[in-house]
């Protein structure tokens, strides 16, 4: 069965998911947020973007995703910082240097939570969460609860014998595993 969209969905979906992204169904997207990628995001189904969240990355986002208010998945390298003779205001950008794009993955039944940072070239793996505040700028394992600046991993968020029950359930109701 489809759901309808509300008419202030509609808007903010159209406001707020910009080029080069690809969405599943069943996608809710909050005031002020910013979805975008220089080359091309593919975003899976069931996944709730917050209030004020900024997405601007290439790569791919999995299924049942909560990002919290605040947070945010931007490059390691937006602004060729580099360039020597150049302000970093009028170096090389990502949206007109694709190039400089560097991909992301964020697993299915991920939870990323308020105001917390991803950068680019990480790879958040299926089931972990990221705490609040956290700035995540290393891959993230699988079933992995992560917090802090920059992020360490705290504990598992379930036992081995518990993720594999969890996602025996998760892939009979349509989840697709991404690592």
């Amino acid at each position: 069965m489809k759901l309808r969209l509300n008419v202030t969905q509609l808007v903010l979906r159209n406001w707020g998911v910009r080029a080069n992204v690809s969405i599943g169904d069943r996608f809710h997207i909050g005031p002020g947020s910013v979805v975008w990628a220089p080359n091309r995001l593919n975003i899976g189904n069931d996944v709730y973007i917050g209030k004020g969240v900024t997405i601007e990355v290439d790569g791919q986002i999995g299924d049942g995703v909560l990002f919290a208010n605040g947070s945010g998945v931007v490059g390691k390298l937006d602004h060729d910082y580099r360039q020597i003779g150049v302000p970093v205001r009028r170096a090389r950008w990502v949206g007109d240097h694709p190039d400089l794009s560097i991909p992301v993955t964020i697993g299915s039944d991920v939870w990323v939570g308020f105001n917390a940072s991803i950068s680019s070239g990480v790879t958040v793996g299926d089931s972990s969460i990221v705490g609040m505040g956290s700035v995540v700028t290393k891959d993230v394992p699988p079933n992995t609860i992560v917090v802090g600046n920059p992020a360490r991993v705290v504990r598992q968020r379930f036992s081995n014998r518990e993720f594999k029950e969890h996602w025996s359930l998760l892939l009979d109701r349509g989840y697709k595993k991404t690592s």
